[in-house]
């Protein structure tokens, strides 16, 4: 054997190959690796035998103990928890945790006859909250009915029992859109709401307890009709006009269809005719969000922790609906609240903190009852002729066992609802379906003709002064809807038909504008009524 063959063999019996599988720990997120170690022999000068100290040749980096990461804070979470503490610590006030909604004081219009619902429940009594503004001439033929959106109050305007700005306080007064040197506003809250009218939270008088989710379904024409008792109260025959915005735009459509020889002029602001799929999804998104909120305890928190948690999410939802893309753009950016901080998974973006003091402002200063019938009356809300048929049908049948003062209990069918079996499966379309999306798709794209049903379901606006105002920035009622609105009333014969559509350079806060556009909003309101 060549010296050299003698030396290679000296070297394999001297090297020591050690495959170890080390123990990694749990939160390295790294594969388990493979360490081989090897003994060589000392370099030049050394015997040949002598082993030098083991080396790793793919060493790790020093073990540490616990988490590799720090656990991450949730500061928003932690507020909520606190809200809750402090919250159930309120149950022993005999005021209880829940807050008082109405939004300070107000007139009461307390009706003692029974009012019946589109979908058959029944109202025994009801209380109508309003307030007015302006002197009522001596024939009351100066009256604006002012209806609201979603989660108004009557306050729109400050007055001497409350001085706090109201929701529409620059639309309102001397020389304003509502010029109260020329007109008597009067704005109630809806029934259902949670500001003085008859809602959820609510006695009922049959029992003694608060109604919570024993409260019947609503309508838009539910509430009309309880604002019009309050105007035979006070002895108005007809209005000036009827006013409205957003779920007020579908309730000023609804008074004229109702009581089409008691309304003079109608003015219906980034509103709709009838609900459509992407709004409807919204508010079911918003609602669902509260109703699992385990505080919600199927309506009967009253007396318990309300579901603040679901109401914050649930103004969320709804405030993004509530503006445009283009103004957050603009007005947030990309921009985080502090950039020198780590991202976090609590708000932590511009738009995000919005968002989250939007819903905490909202969460105790509506009841969560209220938020569900409301908007739900919102769906429903249809003025296509058959929708109207139908409706008069139920009425009429409920109608005939309301005798007396004795109610009936409502059927069973009327308060509950049973799930598909099957999930939604796209069904085949019939000319029917077909006709309907030609028709969405052509008002969308070119203005066009509405449905045959809904303009027949407006024909008793034939002879009303209508303004109707839209704005493009608009997404929770886009405008397209107010042009089906107008056009639908000019097919139905109306020639006096004033369509406004604010473009994106006009207004870029969406479906709010209606809240904050003095200039467009209130010039075109004001002189419209003049």
């Amino acid at each position: 054997m060549s010296s050299r063959s003698q030396i290679a063999a000296r070297l394999r019996r001297h090297v020591s190959v050690t495959l170890t599988r080390p123990r990694v720990s749990p939160s390295s997120g790294c594969n388990a690796a493979v360490a081989v170690r090897l003994a060589v022999p000392a370099a030049s000068g050394a015997g040949v035998g002598t082993q030098q100290p083991k080396r790793q040749m793919h060493a790790q980096p020093p073990r540490r103990s616990g988490a590799s990461n720090p656990a991450m804070a949730f500061p928003c979470l932690d507020a909520l928890e606190t809200r809750s503490a402090t919250l159930k610590e309120a149950r022993s006030d005999s005021s209880g945790p829940e807050p008082s909604y109405t939004a300070g004081a107000t007139q009461i219009y307390h009706c003692h006859d029974s009012l019946l619902l589109d979908w058959g429940g029944v109202l025994p009594e009801f209380d109508i909250a309003y307030e007015s503004w302006g002197e009522m001439d001596t024939d009351k033929s100066n009256v604006i009915l002012l209806h609201t959106g979603l989660s108004a109050s009557s306050h729109a305007h400050s007055t001497p029992a409350n001085p706090q700005p109201g929701w529409w306080e620059k639309f309102i007064g001397p020389g304003l859109s509502l010029d109260t040197d020329k007109y008597h506003v009067i704005c109630t809250n809806v029934i259902g709401g949670c500001y003085g009218s008859t809602g959820p939270s609510s006695v009922d008088p049959a029992d003694g307890r608060l109604y919570a989710t024993r409260f019947p379904i609503l309508t838009m024409e539910d509430m009309v009709r309880a604002q019009f008792r309050l105007l035979d109260s006070l002895g108005v025959k007809k209005l000036y006009a009827s006013v409205g915005s957003s779920m007020g735009g579908m309730q000023s459509l609804a008074a004229g269809v109702l009581f089409p020889e008691r309304v003079g002029r109608i003015v219906s602001i980034s509103g709709c005719a009838r609900s459509h799929p992407y709004s409807i999804a919204m508010r079911h998104t918003q609602r669902q969000v509260l109703m699992m909120d385990p505080n919600w305890n199927r309506g009967f928190y009253y007396g318990h922790v309300p579901p603040h948690a679901g109401m914050k999410l649930a103004r969320e939802i709804a405030t993004v609906t509530y503006r445009s893309g283009p103004e957050w753009e603009q007005r947030f950016g990309r921009r985080r609240a502090d950039p020198s901080k780590p991202p976090a998974l609590c708000p932590d973006f511009l738009i995000e903190t919005y968002l989250d003091h939007a819903g905490e402002k909202f969460c105790l200063t509506y009841d969560p009852n209220s938020l569900l019938y409301v908007s739900k009356a919102m769906d429903l809300f249809d003025l296509g002729v058959e929708n109207q048929r139908t409706a008069a049908a139920r009425r009429a049948e409920r109608q005939k066992f309301l005798k007396d003062g004795v109610y009936p209990a409502t059927p069973e069918a009327m308060c509950s609802l049973t799930l598909p079996e099957k999930p939604y499966e796209e069904q085949p379309e019939t000319k029917s379906n077909e006709s309907q999306v030609s028709s969405a798709s052509q008002i969308i794209q070119t203005g066009s003709k509405p449905p045959e049903d809904l303009v027949a379901g407006l024909a008793a606006l034939w002879d009303h002064p209508t303004l109707v105002m839209g704005v493009a920035s608009d997404i929770l009622f886009p405008a397209w809807q107010q042009r089906e609105v107008a056009e639908a009333l000019r097919l139905a014969g109306n020639r006096n038909v004033a369509h406004f559509e604010l473009s994106e350079e006009q207004s870029m806060f969406g479906h709010d504008t209606f809240l904050l556009d003095v200039k467009n909003v209130g010039g075109a309101l004001k002189n419209f009524l003049q």
